[in-house]
């Protein structure tokens, strides 16, 4: 019913930029929330940041004041602009949305995309 489309990822030298989005579409009533987690090989999946109700921000520790999430809300779209990258940034990008669906009642329900790599080289 919903699908997110991530776009953005690739291969970035140390302290380069690189700006990831995350598109949704389908039977969407209302997002209540969207984030980026990410996962690097070996470790679990970790929240990066999130934007709730389409102001409220959180970030991880470790891309404070390097990292910024954004929302277009008109379009159903998060982005998060990723600055001085450094080589532990290197991971599989995920957009997770929390969705109110179409005809559900006011039901959340929750949506990933489908992963964008992320690799800085050293």
């Amino acid at each position: 019913q919903v699908q997110l489309v991530e776009s953005g990822g690739g291969l970035v030298q140390a302290g380069g930029s690189l700006r990831l989005s995350c598109a949704a579409s389908g039977n969407i009533f209302s997002i209540n929330a969207m984030g980026w987690y990410r996962q690097a090989p070996g470790k679990q999946r970790e929240l990066v940041a999130n934007i709730i109700s389409g102001s409220s921000t959180n970030y991880a520790d470790s891309v404070k004041g390097r990292f910024t999430i954004s929302r277009d809300n008109a379009k159903n779209t998060v982005y998060l602009q990723m600055n001085s990258l450094k080589p532990e940034d290197t991971a599989v990008y995920y957009c997770k949305a929390r969705v109110v669906v179409v005809g559900t009642n006011a039901y959340e329900y929750v949506y990933w995309g489908q992963g964008t790599q992320v690799t800085v080289s050293s």
